[in-house]
Order: C-alpha cells, then sequence, then structure tokens
C-alpha cells in the first residue's frame, strides 16, 4: 500500500497537452485541435463566401436536375449577405459564416468577422444549442491575425447574453491552444 501511495505522489498534472479552459461570459471555453473535440457540438461553424464556394462539394457529379433548370438556378442567384449565417444540415448542424466576398480585396473585413460571430451566437441561442464548435474565422482563408480574432470573439461575448450555450470549442492546433484561451483571459 506504501508503495501505491508512493507512486501517486511521483506524478502530478502538467498544463498543457492537446486541450486548454477558461470560463468566459458563463461559457465554459476549450480551446482544441479539430482532430481532438473536447465534447460532443450541436453545430459546427465553418468559414464561408457570399457565393458557398468554399463548402461546396469538390467532386463532379451528375446534377439532379435538368440543365435548363440549373441554368435558371445559376441566373437567378443572389450573393449570400456578408457576415450573415446560414444553418444547413443536422447532428451536428452546420453553420456557414459568411465573412468572404472573393470580389474584393482583401476577401474579408473584421466587420464581416465580428457580424457573422454575432449572428452565430444569436442562431445558437435561438435554436437552445448549449455546445458549438468554432475555428477562429478569417484566420483560415484570410489572413487575420489570430490575436485579432481574439479580440473581436471578447468582444462579442461580452456583449450577448446566454441562457442555452453552455460550451464553446475553438478549433485550433495543438501548440498554440494554450496562448488562444491566455489571449482570451488577457481580454
Amino acid at each position: 500500500m506504501a508503495a501505491d501511495t508512493e507512486a501517486r505522489l511521483k506524478f502530478r498534472l502538467i498544463p498543457g497537452g492537446l486541450q486548454s479552459q477558461t470560463e468566459f461570459a458563463s461559457i465554459r471555453i476549450t480551446a482544441a485541435p479539430e482532430e481532438s473535440p473536447p465534447f460532443e457540438i450541436d453545430a459546427r461553424v465553418f468559414e464561408e463566401d457570399t457565393w458557398l464556394v468554399m463548402s461546396a462539394d469538390p467532386k463532379i457529379a451528375e446534377p439532379p436536375e435538368h440543365p435548363i433548370r440549373l441554368m435558371t438556378d445559376l441566373i437567378e442567384a443572389q450573393p449570400e449577405p456578408v457576415g450573415s449565417v446560414l444553418v444547413r444540415g443536422k447532428n451536428p448542424m452546420r453553420f456557414l459564416a459568411i465573412v468572404h466576398d472573393v470580389n474584393q480585396e482583401p476577401t474579408w473585413q473584421e466587420s464581416w468577422i465580428e457580424n457573422a460571430l454575432i449572428a452565430t451566437f444569436k442562431e445558437a441561442e435561438h435554436r437552445k444549442l448549449q455546445a458549438i464548435g468554432l475555428p477562429l474565422l478569417g484566420t483560415l482563408h484570410g489572413r487575420l491575425e489570430k490575436r485579432r480574432f481574439m479580440l473581436l470573439l471578447s468582444r462579442v461575448l461580452k456583449q450577448t447574453t446566454f441562457k442555452y450555450l453552455k460550451h464553446l470549442w475553438l478549433m485550433v492546433p495543438t501548440p498554440q491552444n494554450t496562448e488562444i484561451i491566455n489571449w482570451l483571459e488577457s481580454k
């Protein structure tokens, strides 16, 4: 028995690893890599453009509709407004955050990302979701610095009242997860 106690005393928890956590605005925020989900999510956010090209399936497939109907749909198509969020699918839902306009240079603006964050949290509350996964918008297909994204996120979190949302998974690579949480805690 003494050897067992002695062995336990030699081991201690070392901070770091795949996940880093904090509480912010009544939400448990976990930074973890995409391949290591820290918990089940109700919705996942994707960085998207106004024409929904970024989320399009890259495989070429036979169109399900008649070519004339397809051409008519293309002619009538309108871009989605920047800063908005479209909801697709279930289990988990896909939130398409419209933060890019490929007709502009640069393709993103901080105000669009901030508006998409507001729309994301509003949609999550409306649908009574408890957990969502969120990449650092504007850093995947744009050149927004991670620190600027964290500033935008903290500003939106402070301005939002949450009743249902309890868990937020920030999808970041392992070496950056602790740094991301530290930036958020410093705001």
